[in-house]
């Protein structure tokens, strides 16, 4: 006597999802002092956008601020309990750097090591920064 044991058929396999890359990363320390910029602000905000604008004597400056709600085609950074927003228009120029935060004698403040800079003026307001290339965003899986 022939079985009616139906036999499922095997699951076909989930489609697989490339790993997103990260445009930066953080250091401790600048998320232990973003956290505490966040921790005192006097309005909600859901995260710190950084960028990039023209200015200075070397042609770029970056810019940080509050960000209030998150817009379609940002990236979001979420490392070590902060979140971060990139503006889309500033990817290609931030792609692969690390955040930092220093404190020395007589200033403090974020560092941005960006293998993308190619200078820096005197006073280290300002840099100039190179867009990523093709090969870069293809070795961060983009």
């Amino acid at each position: 006597m022939a079985s009616s044991h139906n036999t499922p058929a095997p699951a076909a396999p989930a489609p697989r999802k490339r790993p997103r890359f990260q445009v930066l990363t953080l250091t401790e320390a600048a998320a232990e002092r973003l956290r505490e910029i966040l921790d005192n602000t006097d309005k909600p905000v859901a995260a710190v956008r950084l960028g990039i604008k023209k200015g200075g004597c070397a042609g770029m400056e970056y810019t940080m601020e509050y960000a209030e709600s998150i817009a379609p085609g940002e990236d979001v950074v979420e490392e070590k309990g902060v979140r971060l927003i990139v503006d889309p228009k500033a990817v290609l120029f931030l792609l692969g750097t690390e955040m930092d935060y220093s404190v020395g004698r007589m200033s403090s403040g974020f560092v941005f090591n960006n293998p993308n800079q190619t200078s820096a003026c005197g006073c280290g307001e300002s840099v100039e920064i190179t867009p990523a290339t093709p090969e870069a965003l293809a070795q961060a899986g983009h």
